[in-house]
């Protein structure tokens, strides 16, 4: 899969464009699924794994990469299905999410698609495998989907949502906040909720939307029907994933700041996609602030920081 990866310059020309790049590939059968390749390190055949006693059992073991050691997850058994078989003509998508790097075991490896977000829409409703999505899209008139991979590596080791005591102690962001809210746009329900237990022993009041076109015809609803002036009468913060279908929390945030009612809104983008952005992409579509998720510490002490900013 040499020249899988183009360089992260080339990358940033989609940022704020709604648009983004899928690695295709399959599991067991016919299905593909998508990844966007901004989290993917390297693709490579699977090399021996070595097997880790006490793991979960969606750990096929673990590799030995470039002198890190990298768990290896069976993508098949962690969505409810079964183990890959043959592991040596299977592939690793080696990838960078929550500030952790995880090997991802799939049947194969297909190409690379650019697409618009707009063609990236929410997964139909219903038990089994779709639980374990946040967006399909058609691809030659085939269903791909794309997988909540935070919930997967939730449920492997889940996320502390727990806030220190000495960042819950400091200040009162209930005098900062008053009546207002902090907005939360995520498509992942699990990351949604992460951070909503973060907030709530703060005392903050919150309002979700899964992706970001929902957020931006919730938030123009609010400012004119509630707000006088701008959008901040009633909306303190919004705290944005930056994938997400139909519209990306890039795009959101350059829509927000192109209105006079929401541009004084702002904009954290809290975002699993770590290690590989800049400051001149928050500049580029006019983000207040940039988290790699997830650090309720941090999180808290940014939400107080930017509604204190008020």
């Amino acid at each position: 899969m040499a020249g899988i990866l183009d360089s992260v310059n080339q990358r940033t020309q989609l940022v704020g464009q709604n648009r983004l790049e899928l690695l295709l590939f399959k599991l067991r059968g016919r299905q593909r699924f998508g990844i966007n390749v901004f989290k993917v390190r390297e693709v490579l055949q699977c090399p021996p794994l070595t097997s880790m006693p006490k793991s979960n059992s969606y750990i096929r073991g673990v590799a030995h990469i470039r002198g890190q050691t990298i768990s290896v997850i069976d993508l098949s058994m962690a969505v409810g299905g079964r183990p890959i078989d043959n592991i040596k003509d299977s592939f690793i998508i080696i990838a960078e999410y929550n500030r952790s790097v995880q090997g991802f075991l799939v049947g194969g490896v297909e190409r690379i698609v650019n697409m618009n977000w707009e063609k990236i829409m929410p997964p139909p409703s219903g038990a089994g495998r779709y639980s374990y999505l946040t967006a399909v899209t058609e691809i030659e008139n085939e269903l791909v989907e794309i997988l909540d991979v935070e919930k997967i590596l939730n449920e492997i080791c889940p996320v502390n949502t727990e806030v220190s005591s000495e960042v819950a102690e400091s200040g009162d962001i209930q005098k900062d906040l008053g009546e207002r809210i902090v907005f939360i746009a995520d498509d992942s329900a699990v990351a949604r909720n992460q951070v909503k237990r973060a907030l709530e022993p703060l005392g903050v009041q919150t309002e979700l939307a899964k992706n970001g076109k929902e957020a931006l015809v919730r938030l123009k609803e609010i400012a004119k029907l509630d707000c006088q002036t701008d959008i901040t009468e009633r909306v303190a913060l919004l705290i944005s994933d930056v994938e997400m279908p139909e519209m990306d929390g890039y795009t959101l945030t350059a829509e927000i700041k192109a209105d006079p009612k929401l541009a004084p809104l702002h904009v954290i983008l809290h975002t699993s996609l770590s290690g590989v952005f800049n400051q001149a992409m928050i500049e580029k579509v006019g983000a207040d602030d940039f988290i790699a998720k997830f650090n309720p510490d941090e999180l808290a002490t940014a939400v107080k920081k930017w509604v204190h900013c008020e």
